[in-house]
């Protein structure tokens, strides 16, 4: 099943370098079934199609892949040259799976040094006070100056990977700050999560978790529970801080105790779970590629070990089944039903990016082994 799948992604994903012309995909907008389409200069999920393509090429050897991302990052170069689009968090996204994908794969000293660049830009984010990577915004912006998002465990590997490469441990003590600021405030004791949690930007202090994409405030918004999973469960792997591995297994269990028949989760875990109600498919995919990551970090002998594979391998399959747009001849997206921003009404039912590249990754995982650009192999 992951083979023909992948095959299938590819043949997709080969019609969509014609088709975007050198333009990044975004998402499509309700029911069109067309990707928007973005330059490179003011959003976070250029990365995304870059990493497809590398993954693309890694699966299939083909240089038509290959090309296209080579291609692509002259513009990643171009916006860290004029700073364009860089004022938020998702630096990790944008530049992992990038420049950083380029240097994983062919070594190449100009990417990884641009990959350095992109760390010391998300490294301006730092706040001492409480000790956090500031999500949006100018460092005394009144709404966001003490905000964090639980999206951004995902771009802390970014920090990690540049402490390694130059022995700087600036990075390093950042991310572990972030991460465990997270675990306390974001992470509730029943093992759901906050989207965003908010600091007096002056003593540190914390004020109240709320939310900016989920039903409301006390919400599980499903695709931050997915980011958690494998957020904490990649910062295990970086510092192999247990506590971490166990809030990436908790958070885990809470979203697979949650999965509806066909696996595929809804948008928020607090909405009402009825035909009607927006999907939301790449937090399936993203939760199954970290459940994956986390699996893989366990010994043999610990029993959640094969239940996270095997739980990841359903939610993968009903993806494939359900999900995915294996025979739709004129699909650009590889995955139906993803969503953006339901309650703000930007795209809740679309293709979305960021699914296809985890859904891509997920079945890499699952076929080859490969798992993706987040850290060395």
């Amino acid at each position: 099943m992951w083979a023909q799948a992948i095959e299938d992604a590819l043949r997709v994903m080969s019609g969509n370098i014609d088709r975007f012309g050198g333009q990044f995909p975004l998402t499509s907008t309700q029911g069109d079934r067309v990707y928007q389409l973005t330059d490179n200069t003011d959003n976070w999920t250029q990365g995304f199609w870059t990493g497809m393509l590398w993954l693309s090429y890694e699966y299939s050897g083909d240089p038509r892949f290959r090309e296209a991302a080579l291609a692509a990052l002259d513009s990643f170069r171009r916006r860290l040259d004029r700073r364009e689009g860089l004022e938020h968090h998702d630096i990790g996204f944008l530049y992992s799976l990038s420049t950083k994908a380029h240097w994983l794969i062919d070594r190449d000293e100009n990417s990884r040094l641009r990959t350095l660049e992109a760390a010391d830009v998300l490294m301006e984010r730092w706040r001492e006070l409480p000790g956090f990577l500031q999500a949006w915004g100018p460092k005394d912006d009144p709404e966001n100056g003490g905000r964090i998002i639980i999206d951004c465990l995902m771009n802390l590997p970014l920090l990690h990977w540049a402490a390694g490469q130059t022995g700087h441990e600036l990075y390093r003590q950042a991310a572990r700050r972030h991460t465990e600021l997270s675990r306390r405030f974001l992470v509730r004791g029943d093992a759901s999560s906050y989207h965003t949690f908010y600091f007096d930007r002056t003593t540190g202090e914390a004020v109240r978790g709320g939310t900016h994409q989920g039903s409301q405030d006390g919400s599980t918004w499903t695709r931050g529970q997915a980011w958690g999973i494998y957020g904490f469960a990649l910062a295990y792997r970086y510092l192999g801080d247990p506590e971490w591995l166990d809030t990436s297994k908790r958070l885990a269990r809470y979203f697979a105790d949650r999965l509806p028949e066909d696996q595929v989760v809804y948008w928020d875990f607090d909405v009402p779970q009825v035909p009607e109600t927006k999907r939301d498919s790449s937090a399936a995919a993203i939760a199954a590629s970290g459940m994956l990551e986390l699996a893989s970090l366990l010994p043999e002998e610990d029993a959640d070990r094969e239940w996270l594979a095997g739980t990841a391998e359903r939610i993968v399959q009903g993806l494939v089944e359900h999900y995915s747009t294996r025979g739709e001849p004129d699909a650009q997206g590889l995955l139906n039903r993803g969503s953006y921003a339901v309650r703000l009404g930007i795209s809740p039912d679309d293709y979305v990016i960021w699914g296809d590249y985890f859904y891509l990754e997920a079945l890499m995982r699952l076929e080859r082994g490969v798992p993706g650009y987040w850290y060395e192999r």
